[in-house]
């Protein structure tokens, strides 16, 4: 199914790297020997500097995706291109210091410094001492953390929060050209978990990887994914889709079921405000709760709710540019889906 990819963008930082790679699957399979069939005949592609979700029930072989893209294990059938080049013709070890991997409990080295846990793969590539020195602090300002205050802590001496934006800052440290996230933010709670999310999309507007990223949370997969795919038992690809389109038009009853029926909410969170949306502001908007266009209707509806208002006053370039009134943003949730 060929959707239009989310043209988001942001020219990070030169430093922070820009390298980033599509990802064909293309009819891979996976079949152990006693005959269980994890993977079927998955036929996927990620653009290049795209975020794309794999999220299913336990056991329909996200994790097994992932792993078979950095060569944990191997394929039994099809092909998986990294660019223009067949993963399964590239020496494992190489392979895998160009792709970065965030997995749900870390994995850090605990008898080793934060800095040190980041220049890890640096390190093995043979980067100078004082290259990894500062590409290990360039990343830790990155990703929140001041290097001067937790450079030189161990893993033991952080929140798990904070573990996680190590292993973020690990995995992108030799500047991979894809990066593969494994339940990252799963082993937090929801309020941290919430303001990793809202931190790792920033960052992922500087850097602009393309990114692989499971979960088995449809909210985190609405908030974070330019694409979802969703997965039945068996690796089988039942959509693959923008949020907005997977919730609008589920394409299948076990799509329909997994996405719930407060699809419609979810819809909310990923419907801007736009101008068609507005009827035309009053001559005096003064006492009318704010949002800026392309707010989304859900955050524009919190605004309401929380004012006690029925409509909020949409600004753009620095003036009025309509309002939006509840039945209208509520109106964009139905028509979702």
């Amino acid at each position: 199914m060929d959707v239009t990819p989310n043209t988001r963008s942001a020219a990070g930082p030169e430093a922070a790297g820009t390298a980033a790679a599509a990802i064909a699957l293309e009819g891979i399979g996976k079949r152990y020997p006693d005959g269980t069939e994890a993977v079927r005949e998955l036929t996927l592609r990620v653009p290049a500097g795209e975020l794309v979700v794999l999220i299913g029930p336990s056991g329909c072989g996200k994790s097994t995706v992932l792993r078979m893209i950095n060569r944990l294990i191997e394929p039994t059938a099809g092909r998986i291109l990294l660019g223009d080049e067949d993963v399964t013709r590239v020496d494992p070890v190489a392979l895998r210091r160009r792709i970065g991997y965030v997995i749900q409990n870390v994995g850090l080295f605990p008898h080793q410094t934060v800095v040190a846990n980041v220049g890890t793969v640096p390190r093995l590539l043979g980067w100078p001492r004082d290259r990894i020195r500062r590409r290990s602090e360039e990343l830790l300002e990155l990703v929140g953390l001041d290097p001067g205050r937790f450079g030189r802590r161990y893993p033991h001496e952080l929140s798990g929060g904070q573990r996680q934006r190590v292993g973020v800052a690990r995995a992108l440290a030799a500047d991979p050209v894809v990066l593969l996230m494994d339940e990252p933010f799963s082993a937090v709670d929801p309020i941290v978990r919430t303001r990793l999310q809202e931190e790792f999309l920033r960052l992922q507007a500087e850097v602009r990887k393309t990114i692989v990223l499971v979960t088995h949370d449809l909210d985190e997969a609405v908030r974070l994914g330019d694409r979802i795919a969703v997965l039945s038992q068996g690796g089988r690809l039942e959509q693959y889709d923008t949020p907005a389109a997977l919730l609008a038009a589920p394409a299948s009853e076990f799509v329909r079921d997994f996405v719930g029926a407060d699809r419609g909410i979810r819809a909310l969170a990923v419907t801007p405000v736009t101008r068609e949306a507005l009827e035309p502001a009053p001559a005096d908007p003064a006492g009318l709760p704010q949002v800026a266009l392309g707010t989304s209707a859900y955050d524009a509806l919190a605004v309401m709710l929380t004012s006690g208002a029925d409509r909020v006053l949409v600004t753009a370039d620095g003036g009025p540019a309509g309002v939006l009134t509840r039945e209208r943003a509520l109106g964009a949730g139905r028509e979702g889906a």
